[in-house]
Order: C-alpha cells, then sequence, then structure tokens
C-alpha cells in the first residue's frame, strides 16, 4: 500500500525544501507531516504518540536550524518519526521498523542529520553537550546544538549530570524540555510536580508572557539582544525563583514554558534563541498524541505503540485467536509476584519506568505500597532495591536486559559484592524485534555470569519462571532471571510452584550421537527441532540447562561422558555466554568433544522480528537441525 503525502509535503525532502516554504504555510505543513505519520503508522505500525507530540516543534527546529550543519540530538528517538520524514526518509518511511528497513530510532549511519545514535533514554544533553565543546574548541562558534529530551528522560541521572556540567561550559547549546507529563507510562516523582507547578503558577506565567513579549522583539535590536536578556534575567530570577530555581541553580537561563503546537511561536522563539550565547533550556509544554483524537485525549500508554489501528474509527486491531493462547512471559511474571506476595509479606516490587511493559503494575495496583515505579533510573532501581534488602526485604527488580547495562555497577557493587538477596528480573532478553539493536538484550548471560554471588538462570517455560521465581525467594543472595519478549508456550500455565535446586538443569528428550544443550526459551525452537530431525532419521538428544551459573555438573558429566558432539543454544551473545561456559567447564573436566555454539554472534545485528533475527543468526528451528545434521555426519578427529 503507497501512501501518498498532502501537497506541501511531497515536495519536501529536505530541511532546504523546508525552508522555502513561507511562515503562513507552516501551519499546514505540520498538519500534513502529523497526517502522513498517522496514515502509515496505522498501517505498517511503530511508535505514535510522542512523534504526533512534537510536530510544531519538529517543523520549527528544521525551519529555523541549519541542519545538519547544526547539531539536533533527539532523545531516546521514539518522537523522531517527523524528523527522519522531512529529512529525505519519506519514501522509505513505510518501511520503518521492518526487516532491513528504516530503523524506528535516529541512527548516524543512517542519516547525516542524525548526528547521536539514540535509544535509550538521557543522553541527549551530554551527546550535544559533547558536540558544543568540540565546536568551541575548533572554534566554530556559531554552530548551534540541541537536545531535545522529554520530561520523562529527565528523572535518568545521566541527564542531571550533563545539565550540570553544561552549566559551567559556556557552550553554544540549547536543551529543549518537551513536556508532556509522559514516559511510556505517565511520569513519577518529585520532577513531575515541579514541573507542573512552574506550568501553573499565576505568577511565573505573568512573568512570562512579558519577557516572551520582550523577546519577541530581539531580531529588531539586532546586536542589543544579548542586552535585553541580560536585563530581564533579574528580573525572571527574583520574580519566580522559587520555580526556577532548579534550572536556574545549574547556571542554565530557562525560557518557557511556551506551547509546543504554536509553530509561528516557536519558530520566531528559536530564530530569537539562536541570538544568544551559552547554555539554555527552553520548557516546551506538549500533549502526546496531538492531533489524532484517540491517543491525545485516550490512554497514552496504549498509544505509545498501538500496532495497527483504523485510522477513522481509532479502532486498534487486535487478532483474535479461535484457541486459547499462552501468556506473554511478562504477564506471568506480572502475576506470579502478586501471588508470592500475597504469602509473603517481604517481596517488594521494583521498576524504572516500566510498570505497564514489566506487568508491575498488577502488583502497584493491589499494593500500592510494595510496588515501586521509579522512573527512568535503572542505577537507583537498583541500589534502592539493594538497601530494602539490607533491611530483610526481599526485592524483585524488574529491568529491561539492554536497559540493566546502565546498572551494571550497582549489581556489582551494591549488591553482589555484599551478598544481598535482590532479584533481577531480566524481560525483553534476547532479540527485542523491531526496537533493534539498542534495545536487544543480547549481553546479560555473559555480563552478568562473571560475577561473584550471582545465580544466572532462564526458564524455557512459564511453569518453570513461575518455579525460579518462587526458588528465588529462597535464596538468600543475589539472584537473576532472565526471559524474552513475547508469548511464552504454555496455555496451562498457573501450576504450583515448587523449589529448584539450584543449577538443577533437566533432560527433555533422550537421543543419541548429538547433544542438544539449552538455556531458556529458545529451549522450544530445540524440540521442534528434534521433531523435524526425527522425521529425517535422526535421534538427538536434548538438555535444558536452567542455570548459566552454576551450571549443573553432574548433567553435564553425563553429556560429555556419552556424547562426542555437541550443539549448544543461546538467545544471548555467543562471546562469553552459555556455550563459552560450557566449554570452560568441558576443558577444566578434561573433556573432549566437537562443540557447536549457536547464538548471537560478535556484531550488531540490526531491527526485525524475533524469527526473522534468529533465523539470520541460524539459531531458529531450521537453523538448529541442520547443525545438528551437520555434527551428526561429520567425523569426529581422533
Amino acid at each position: 500500500m503507497i501512501i501518498k503525502p498532502g501537497k506541501l509535503l511531497a515536495k519536501i525532502d529536505s530541511p532546504s525544501d523546508l525552508k522555502k516554504l513561507s511562515k503562513d504555510q507552516l501551519v499546514q505543513i505540520c498538519d500534513e507531516l502529523r497526517q502522513f505519520i498517522v496514515d502509515n503508522v496505522s498501517v505498517y505500525g511503530g511508535h505514535f504518540g510522542a512523534s504526533l507530540g512534537v510536530v510544531e516543534l519538529t517543523v520549527a527546529l528544521h525551519y529555523v536550524l541549519n541542519t545538519p550543519e547544526d547539531q539536533l540530538v533527539w532523545d531516546v528517538g521514539h518522537q523522531a518519526y517527523g524528523h527522519k520524514i522531512l529529512t529525505g526518509r519519506k519514501e522509505q518511511f513505510h518501511t520503518n521498523r521492518i526487516y532491513g528497513g528504516l530503523s524506528g530510532f535516529p541512527k548516524r549511519k543512517e542519516s547525516e542529520y542524525d548526528t547521536f545514535g539514540v535509544g535509550h533514554s538521557s543522553t541527549s544533553i551530554s551527546a550535544a553537550l559533547g558536540m558544543a565543546v568540540a565546536s568551541k574548541y575548533k572554534g566554530d562558534t556559531k554552530k548551534q546544538h540541541v537536545a531535545v529530551i522529554g520530561d520523562g528522560s529527565m528523572t535518568g541521572g545521566m541527564a542531571f549530570e550533563a545539565m550540570n556540567h553544561a552549566g559551567v561550559s559556556d557552550t553554544n547549546m540549547l536543551i529543549i524540555l518537551n513536556d508532556n507529563c509522559m514516559s511510556i507510562d505517565p511520569n513519577v516523582g518529585a520532577l513531575k510536580d515541579y514541573l507542573t507547578d512552574i506550568t501553573t503558577s499565576h505568577t511565573y506565567n505573568k512573568v512570562k508572557d512579558e519577557v516572551w513579549n520582550l523577546l519577541g522583539k530581539i531580531s529588531m535590536f539586532g546586536s542589543s539582544a544579548q542586552e535585553i536578556v541580560s536585563k530581564v534575567e533579574g528580573a525572571i530570577k527574583s520574580a519566580v525563583l522559587k520555580q526556577s530555581n532548579l534550572f536556574e541553580s545549574l547556571n542554565l537561563r530557562y525560557f518557557g514554558p511556551v506551547d509546543g503546537h504554536d509553530v509561528h511561536h516557536l519558530a520566531e522563539i528559536l530564530a530569537d534563541l539562536r541570538d544568544i550565547p551559552g547554555p539554555k533550556i527552553l520548557h516546551c509544554i506538549t500533549v502526546k498524541g496531538k492531533g489524532y483524537g484517540p491517543a491525545e485525549t485516550g490512554n497514552k500508554t496504549t498509544w505509545h505503540a498501538p500496532g495497527l489501528f483504523d485510522k477513522v474509527t481509532g479502532e486498534i486491531y487486535k487478532k483474535v485467536p479461535t484457541t486459547p493462547q499462552a501468556p506473554k512471559y511478562q504477564d506471568v511474571f506480572g502475576h506470579t509476584i502478586f501471588e508470592l506476595a500475597k504469602e509473603n509479606d517481604k517481596i517488594m516490587g521494583v521498576t524504572p519506568a516500566m510498570p505497564s511493559g514489566s506487568s508491575m503494575n498488577i502488583m502497584m495496583k493491589e499494593m500500592p505500597d510494595r510496588a515501586f515505579d521509579v522512573g527512568i533510573a535503572e542505577q537507583h532501581a537498583v541500589t534502592f532495591s539493594a538497601g530494602m534488602a539490607t533491611q530483610g526485604l526481599i526485592p524483585f527488580c524488574n529491568i529491561y536486559s539492554s536497559f540493566m547495562q546502565r546498572a551494571y555497577d550497582q549489581v556489582i557493587h551494591d549488591v553482589c559484592l555484599q551478598n544481598l538477596q535482590v532479584v533481577f528480573c531480566l524481560d525483553r532478553a534476547g532479540f527485542s524485534g523491531a526496537d533493534g539493536p539498542t534495545h536487544h538484550g543480547a549481553y546479560d548471560i555473559s555480563f552478568f555470569r562473571c560475577i561473584p554471588n550471582l545465580v544466572v538462570s532462564s526458564p524455557m517455560d512459564e511453569e518453570e519462571l513461575r518455579n525460579l521465581m518462587y526458588t528465588a525467594t529462597k535464596f538468600e543472595g543475589p539472584f537473576s532471571i532472565r526471559y524474552p519478549r513475547g508469548q511464552g508456550v504454555m496455555v496451562d500455565w498457573k501450576t504450583p510452584m515448587r523449589k529448584i535446586p539450584i543449577g538443577q538443569g533437566r533432560i527433555i528428550k533422550e537421543g543419541e550421537d548429538v547433544a542438544i544443550l539449552t538455556i531458556g526459551h529458545i529451549g522450544n525452537y530445540a524440540v521442534t527441532a528434534c521433531e523435524m530431525l526425527e522425521k529425517e532419521g535422526f535421534n538427538p538428544a536434548h538438555y535444558d540447562m536452567r542455570f548459566v551459573k552454576p551450571l549443573d555438573e553432574a548433567l553435564l558429566h553425563e553429556v560429555f561422558g556419552k556424547f562426542k558432539k555437541v550443539v549448544t543454544v543461546e538467545d544471548g551473545c555467543l562471546m562469553g555466554g552459555f556455550g563459552s561456559a560450557v566449554l570452560e567447564w568441558m576443558v577444566d573436566n578434561g573433556y573432549q568433544a566437537q562443540v557447536k555454539r549457536l547464538g548471537i554472534p560478535d556484531r550488531i545485528v540490526e531491527h526485525g522480528e524475533q524469527i526473522e533475527l534468529h533465523r539470520e543468526c541460524g539459531f531458529d528451528p531450521e537453523g538448529i537441525a541442520n547443525a545438528v545434521k551437520q555434527m551428526a555426519e561429520s567425523v569426529v578427529e581422533k
């Protein structure tokens, strides 16, 4: 299906084309850009509400700035669809997030307008500041550096660290705070309340209006712009010190709040701020989902990435299965932790800004005093959990595998060195799918298994996830459980929970010639592969190891005592991962065997459906079957 842009948008292939429009045409191009996003996402899917909320800001930025010479950095990237469309990717936009197509996030190798690759939050200010310092060092004082960051991303510690540095950097930098009270779920914490106070303050808004009336005339005064700002700056600080002290105390000139949906005013403001030197922050009030009724007024979490929908009625298309379906792993986690917490008053829940994505919202709703959304602050989430553990509580800290990378030091220093009972539940482990390499949970097995005291486990199905969660409550030390995005394999999954001996695997299928060792959900691919192989006359054995650390040594003695050909399979990086652990054990225990490791190779794997990426890397069911056949038919050298 070919989606045609509006008549003005059809003529725009770069910001230089956008600049040819008159100011009177800016509202129309915003309307066409917003409609083009609605048309495409409704048919092809993707993130939605965030990009609709910054249409006017996107148009104003590219209209005023000299991009890509001027550096524009988008935080996270959910909000960058309009940016992509205006910077030469309009014709390819229908391939967004599809295997082999455009990335869903800004990406340096995709376009010169994507100045910094993003996906994790709170990085934009640091990156833009680095660019600004580089320009200052080179003597390029005219170059602009703009970071667009959402108020949700402002809760990340990096944002505060970067603002603290920016305030003393004397660089030509503008931070644009896109304030819509949302990340994926509604924002939480004191910063949200603080920004609300600024936005609603009658005193502040009176002063703000007077200030902006003056600033609107700056262009008339030419070189006196800095003098005018200097005169009004004192009035701003003295009149609204209570509201503005956070940013002003960091030596950032604060401007706003302004209407983020008034494209004419935004263009004028950005043109004026371009002439004001030093670090600045512009506070824009926007509405996530702006311009599309159901997204603007409905559940904003749902409309963050709704899937396919009817753009006229707003009905989100959902597949209606004709047979009972297995649940998502995240929902199994959500229901199970609530079930455990009802029986054990020591259990607490912690998640950094992913209550719905992790299904921690189930416990948060029923036990609001025992489940916490700490905002986009993974490091804090881990050490906060460690603090509770010192007092005898059992926190379940649920963080997406990719985001756990951000709290690695806290896992080592604050949890494992002190041998505290914190349960890390790593959602979205393995390939994340269309979100791509910034969100793939490829590395957690490798970077967790080297940490002393930490148990590293992964369930093959929903029953095993429940059992491992229960087991973790009985283990007096740090415990990690990884599981993938998406559905499990068990329709009847609410089985009674039982304790699993730490480090004990299980035999899934007896066999001969070749042994398949798997860890986690990917073991279900091995089950399918074995069924395929049996039809061709092969009879491999299959072992679900359950634990990467500690490994089941008794089971491995059995495997290497019986088999000279072994295939390991994991939905994680091969370098230092599960297969590496098996090889290390084999060598340390004096065995010799032909071992083939299947998993994520030592390269960046792009976005696509999970099965497409598994197939690309050779560990889909057919890939596993082919590896076993090659092993079975090969001759082991003596």
